[in-house]
């Protein structure tokens, strides 16, 4: 399967360099492999199946674009949203809101409401916003109505960080959830649940990249241990579903997808056996794992240098796109494939060069130091398993223009095809980011002149 996809994904840089989705007047593009994300939420499935409902969402930071929500809910994913934004796109997609969950730690009253209205689940992050709730609530019951959609409490059980700290949620001082190991905490939460029959869920994310297993496993175990406790002491099954989160680490090194969705479902069932009994429903928060690997970002290779007896290719991928690698490299290294203006692979002899963006900046580096074939004006890059995060959240430095996304799938012919995604941001737009409709604003006389 490794295989098969490396042949799309290489087969796709061909055809989008013959197609001119990339080149000249298209200078750097994202694509999507489709089957890719087909096969990828597929294992999602089979990996979980059991006797216990599972609800698989999609984090939709990881990949903001309403036709990739849509396509994911084709193979019966869901979307977990983290602010009215995402609510939006998923709506959008057509996403019910039976299978969509609303996760942030800023919910506002109005936001609040909204999800209580339409039945979308809601998964509180402090005893504020349980207040908040409360209100909400009582409302709805002086009106005869129901609570409205399910709500769950973000839980952190502190079990510590990973290798990348930003990406560590359950440390002892996270700010996201109720930090369950703190003086008195647990209690609270056992008592407050108690008092609120309508709060069935608890919910868990220990993190993302650079999270161990073990360390995702942990956290699931002790909220699976809380919800016992809640379901002991109110004498029923309060507590019916367990959120726990996504978090997936993915391989940036190689095309191997380790660890895999399997890998993590056989550590949970023995880490956490009763988990899968059937008694509790389980939904998931996976984002980076689905998408990672399904895309990549190929761009053109303006120029080419030398300084200090370093080569250096000037590309088209930079920091607007990679922004996460260009500022912390270390923790988000990145594979760069090296092609000739053909977007076939080059075969000349490898130098140590520099991979840069075109952003005004020294940090702006795709590959530092890397060995790759020499590469000349004209060639094409190929930043590999950034179809996550890479292209729905573009940093707008320089001005530079958002590139298009393309999905692409071979045909029963064994052709490429393409599909746009999301067009290629236009000057105009960038034009009416910046205010441009706004001329005059500071120096018509409405502000004071000096």
């Amino acid at each position: 399967m490794v295989l098969d996809a490396v042949t799309r994904r290489q087969d796709a840089l061909v055809a989008a360099v013959r197609e001119g989705l990339l080149g000249p007047e298209a200078p750097v593009v994202a694509l999507l492999d489709v089957q890719g994300i087909r096969e990828t939420a597929r294992q999602l499935h089979a990996a979980f199946a059991g006797p216990s409902p599972v609800l698989h969402t999609f984090a939709v930071k990881a990949g903001a674009l309403v036709p990739v929500l849509e396509l994911l809910a084709a193979e019966g994913v869901g979307c977990e949203v983290a602010s009215a934004g995402e609510l939006t796109l998923a709506r959008a997609a057509g996403v019910p809101a039976t299978r969509t969950v609303f996760d942030s730690p800023a919910k506002t009253v109005g936001e609040l409401r909204d999800a209580l209205e339409s039945g979308v689940a809601v998964n509180a992050d402090n005893p504020q916003e349980l207040a908040r709730l409360d209100a909400l609530v009582a409302e709805r019951a002086a009106a005869g109505r129901d609570p409205g959609a399910p709500v769950g409490l973000r839980i952190n059980p502190q079990v510590g960080t990973g290798s990348i700290g930003a990406m560590s949620t359950a440390t002892a001082t996270s700010k996201f959830g109720v930090a369950l190991r703190d003086k008195g905490v647990e209690q609270w939460v056992v008592d407050n649940a108690l008092a609120r029959p309508w709060l069935t869920r608890l919910h868990t994310h220990t993190g993302s990249q650079g999270v161990p297993l073990e360390l995702m496993a942990e956290s699931v175990r002790v909220v699976f241990e809380l919800a016992e406790r809640i379901n002991r002491e109110a004498g029923r099954t309060q507590i019916d579903t367990l959120d726990i989160g996504g978090g997936l680490p993915v391989n940036f090194a190689g095309d191997e997808t380790e660890p895999s969705f399997d890998a993590y479902a056989r550590l949970l069932r023995s880490t956490v056996p009763a988990l899968f009994d059937g008694r509790y429903t389980l939904v998931t928060e996976f984002g980076r794992s689905l998408l990672a690997k399904q895309g990549f970002i190929a761009a053109l290779v303006e120029y080419t240098k030398s300084a200090g007896g370093r080569r250096i290719a000037i590309t088209h991928a930079g920091a607007h796109v990679a922004t996460r690698t260009a500022f912390a490299p270390e923790s988000w290294p990145l594979r760069v494939g090296a092609f000739d203006a053909q977007g076939v692979p080059k075969s000349a002899p490898e130098v140590v060069q520099d991979v840069a963006g075109p952003c005004c900046f020294a940090g702006d580096l795709m590959a530092r130091e890397r060995s790759l074939p020499a590469l000349e004006p004209g060639d094409v890059v190929a930043l590999w398993d950034t179809g996550a995060y890479y292209f729905s959240t573009p940093f707008q430095y320089n001005s530079l223009p958002r590139p298009a996304v393309h999905g692409f799938w071979r045909d029963s012919e064994g052709r490429i095809r393409f599909s746009l995604v999301r067009p290629a941001q236009q000057i105009e737009e960038i034009l009416a980011d910046s205010g441009a409709a706004q001329c005059g604003a500071l120096t018509s006389g409405t502000a004071p002149a000096r």
